[in-house]
């Protein structure tokens, strides 16, 4: 469970990191996009944290459900 707790703060802060770079960024979407999942890639990698794409949106799921639900 701890390791949940860890890829949601990863989780959350990507969102937030994303949503202030496509703000700021001079760069196309595409290119900051793929910088973004390039940054996860190698999260997931250090973290030795392994999921399917299904997991990886239901994980997604429950932390929007988290988060609306604390707002």
């Amino acid at each position: 469970m701890k390791g949940f707790g860890y890829l949601a703060a990863f989780l959350g802060g990507a969102v937030a990191g994303a949503a202030i770079g496509l703000l700021v960024a001079p760069e196309k979407g595409a290119d900051t996009r793929v910088k973004v999942g390039s940054a996860i890639d190698e999260f997931m990698k250090k973290h030795n944290i392994k999921l399917t794409h299904k997991e990886m949106e239901d994980l997604v799921d429950d932390v929007k459900e988290a988060v609306e639900d604390d707002f």
